[in-house]
């Protein structure tokens, strides 16, 4: 079977370590630099130093990834059409696109899944789940959860990512699995951002909680199962990003709440922050759906109207009073 990752960031350097205890996978990396290096060395210095990887084949070409079975996408969603557009002309028909990508597109606010069908024809398949590539670089073991509309594609993804260490369960809620994968990214941007003003595990549990509840609210009224925010795309991935230091997001919301700006806190990562466009997206969709999602409402002033964390705080704070579940939420 010829497996091919594309994208060289930390991401897509564990799950190349994972496939490759399996099978010998193509490693496409833009980066020259980056490239050369795990071609020399197995390691990928600059983005997950300390994991090898000693079974792959390392290029700067995307012809070499031409008529793969499945091309595993490890790409910002900023950069997930332009990639999905470049691999199309190496494609067959039965090839299967895995994207790890967790966000919407920017310009409509599209889940992923739904960007990838004006650009394929191809099965396509999400994988998403509490997972940090510094763990998966250290056959710590992982859950994950992988989602499709195509069932085939589903369960052939499921059976190449499992392992000892690493495993995958299906769930067909497509769209449950993308938003839970995106919006919790959002939560954890504000869950650091409370640890940076010097608040403690009150603070974090209120805000991972009512987090949930709004991310699962969205979710609803866009068609996803409620099962599926109980699950690890939702209430795992969560956990994971809200409460860990591998944690971009939580990383950057703790610089914002300390008094660093959006851009140095960004710069400070060194890493794309999935969390900051995301709430964007999220803010525009609950206007359009009329949902209403005060964390997500409130971060987006601190994120684009510079609105002062502490007074972010104090507005959720001093909300009207109401009953915590204040609807009929399995309607």
């Amino acid at each position: 079977m010829k497996i091919s990752i594309v994208g060289g960031g930390s991401w897509g350097t564990a799950i190349c370590y994972l496939i490759s205890k399996k099978y010998k996978p193509i490693f496409y990396i833009r980066d020259k630099e980056v490239c050369e290096t795990l071609a020399k060395t197995g390691e990928n210095k600059k983005y997950l130093p300390g994991t090898f990887i000693e079974n792959a084949n390392f290029t700067n070409s995307l012809e070499d990834i031409k008529d793969s079975d499945i091309i595993i996408l490890a790409t910002p969603s900023s950069s997930f059409k332009e990639m999905l557009s470049k691999i199309n002309k190496y494609t067959k028909k039965e090839t299967i696109i895995a994207s790890l990508a967790k966000g919407f597109e920017e310009e409509t606010h599209k889940r992923l899944s739904e960007v990838a069908k004006e650009y394929t024809s191809n099965p396509f398949v999400v994988v998403s789940g509490p997972s940090h590539a510094e763990e998966v670089g250290k056959d710590i073991p992982t859950a994950i959860v992988a989602s499709s509309a195509d069932l085939e594609a589903m369960n052939k993804v499921q059976e190449v990512f499992s392992s000892p260490v690493f495993r995958v369960y299906t769930n067909p809620d497509l769209i449950g699995v993308e938003i839970g994968g995106a919006l919790k990214n959002i939560i954890a941007l504000a869950a650091g951002m409370s640890d940076g003003l010097g608040y403690g595990d009150n603070t974090k549990a209120a805000l991972m909680t009512r987090g949930m509840y709004e991310m699962s609210k969205l979710g609803l009224k866009l068609g996803a199962n409620p099962h599926t925010f109980n699950g690890l795309s939702g209430m795992g991935d969560l956990i994971v990003t809200c409460t860990s230091m591998h944690s971009r997001n939580r990383r950057c919301g703790i610089l914002i709440g300390e008094g660093h700006s959006i851009d140095e806190s960004i710069k400070e990562v060194g890493q794309v922050v999935e969390g900051i466009k995301t709430t964007k997206a999220a803010y525009l969709l609950s206007k359009d759906y009329n949902v209403e999602m005060p964390i997500v409402k409130i971060l987006y002033e601190v994120l684009y109207n510079n609105l002062d964390p502490r007074e972010a705080v104090e507005s959720l704070m001093t909300r009207k009073h109401k009953e915590e579940i204040e609807e009929v939420f399995f309607e």
